[in-house]
């Protein structure tokens, strides 16, 4: 049994996941510097785009170019950098997952989790369609333009001249590889996290799979009970590890529509520009709807427990049976929710909150 096997793929390319498959130590070297390479790669676009609006940038038009990117680039090296700090974490998730009492038993409770497995890894699949396709409008648009023009594709200080053809050929590459790692990682990352969340809610409906059969099944009790106190204590390792990816993804993307939106406003529709910033923003808002639906469904289904238990033969129950349905409903009350940095809850409100508040900031940044 393979948890999240596509996107853990991702993970490997853009240096964050070592194969299993690669044991030896020459092996554990070449990852090494591929993640090191990656890591550097990534770091030092993203500082060209931070100095060259710190020290060259001096009107709105030319900020408003390169922010955006600026922006993407950021979350991607804090995404990195949190998936490197995490990776013993993210292991011991995937083998809570894997070992009992959480590991399917029976054929249902495989069907349960292949459902969901192959749904999450179809979203990651999708998404990447999306994410790379933009990438790609990037990179054709500018080999037709700004190539042609001997002019990079994004705004950069550089501590050297490029006029020359050697170091214009190794920059100009420079930047489109690094925007194509960064895409990865933000499609692993995202990926991963909106994953796990998808494996919490399975890990509900088949604890509920579980407590159906109790009825027949009474010894299977013990396992249901740890199961659920493991759900829990999943989710919450889950909001805590990720809580800082989630909160500047949050920030960000607000950020991201808003000046996106200032930059459409500013290109014509016959504007391969304006293609190219309508796929970044439906990239951008796929991003953050996909926290916020799984975490509402993750909040929704857990709720939902306790109706679900309800509804169960429970009348026919020995009193020690009935006693800990009880508390698990009890408990189920008060619902999983997950937050960015334990202020702002990942639901479809949150979402809906984001798109006015970036509407308004644009409204702003219209009349200055």
């Amino acid at each position: 049994m393979r948890v999240l096997e596509s996107t853990f793929k991702f993970l490997i390319i853009c240096g964050c996941w070592q194969p299993d498959s690669w044991t030896s130590s020459c092996k554990r070297v070449i990852y090494h510097m591929h993640t090191f390479f990656v890591f550097v790669l990534i770091n030092t676009f993203t500082l060209s785009q931070l100095l060259d609006i710190i020290l060259t940038v001096d009107n709105a038009a030319d900020f408003t170019d390169n922010f955006y990117m600026l922006l993407a680039m950021i979350v991607s090296c804090c995404k990195m950098t949190n998936m490197l700090i995490n990776r013993k974490n993210i292991a011991i998730l995937i083998n809570i997952l894997m070992e009992k009492p959480c590991r399917p038993s029976d054929p249902k409770e495989m069907e349960i989790y292949h459902r969901f497995d192959k749904s999450a890894q179809a979203n990651t699949i999708h998404y990447t369609i999306l994410v790379e396709t933009t990438c790609v409008c990037i990179t054709l648009t500018s080999l037709l333009t700004d190539y042609r023009r001997r002019t990079l594709t994004f705004r950069a200080w550089l501590p050297y001249d490029y006029s020359s053809s050697v170091l214009f050929h190794v920059t100009y590459a420079h930047q489109l590889i690094s925007l194509i790692m960064g895409s990865i990682l933000h499609v692993a990352c995202d990926g991963l996290i909106c994953g796990l969340l998808m494996h919490i809610c399975c890990q509900i409906k088949i604890l509920e799979s579980r407590l159906r059969r109790i009825v027949h099944e009474p010894h299977i009790l013990h396992d249901c009970i740890l199961q659920h106190n493991r759900i829990f204590d999943f989710a919450v390792m889950v909001n805590e590890k990720f809580r800082f990816t989630i909160a500047i993804q949050f920030m960000v993307s607000t950020l991201v529509v808003c000046f996106n939106l200032y930059q459409l406003t500013r290109s014509t529709t016959t504007n391969a520009k304006y293609i190219q910033l309508a796929l970044y923003m439906c990239s951008m808002l796929t991003q953050i709807f996909f926290y916020c639906w799984y975490g509402n469904e993750v909040k929704l289904k857990s709720r939902q427990l306790a109706s679900n238990i309800f509804e169960m033969e429970w009348c026919i129950l020995g009193q020690d049976v009935k006693k800990a349905f009880l508390l698990i409903m009890r408990r189920s009350t008060m619902p999983i929710e997950f937050t960015s940095a334990y202020i702002i809850s990942m639901n479809l409100d949150s979402f809906v909150g984001l798109l006015k508040t970036s509407y308004s900031a644009y409204n702003i940044l219209q009349r200055v």
